[in-house]
């Protein structure tokens, strides 16, 4: 009866070394486009651009501006909703385009990122 040497059905040490390969250029990849996901920024509006913020991909808020017109003493309220909404959709985009790129390179495991 004859043995079989392979690994875990990876095969012999020469496919192991190319999977380890694979794996070691994919983790650089991920970790490039993880680098560089961090260092954009995402931009966001709200009531019709009288609120935009900016954050960066590390979700960090970058810049924030609100048009002079909108501000009224007697609706605090209205305004904090506003900043509010443009910082939420500004992290969220950020969010999104991090798992798309992360995804891209790594199809089977979207979501973990």
């Amino acid at each position: 009866m004859a043995r079989n040497n392979h690994f875990g059905g990876f095969g012999g040490g020469a496919n192991m070394q190319q999977l380890m390969r694979q794996a070691q250029k994919l983790q650089e990849q991920m970790t490039k486009a993880q680098d560089d996901i961090d260092a954009r920024e995402f931009t966001a509006q709200a009531g019709g651009g009288m609120v935009s913020v900016t954050v960066t991909g590390k979700k960090e808020l970058k810049s924030l501006t609100i048009d002079p017109e909108c501000v009224d003493p007697e609706d605090v309220d209205m305004l904090q909703d506003m900043i509010m909404a443009a910082v939420n959709e500004a992290l969220r985009t950020a969010e999104e385009t991090r798992n798309a790129e992360l995804s891209r390179l790594a199809p089977g495991m979207g979501g973990m990122f």
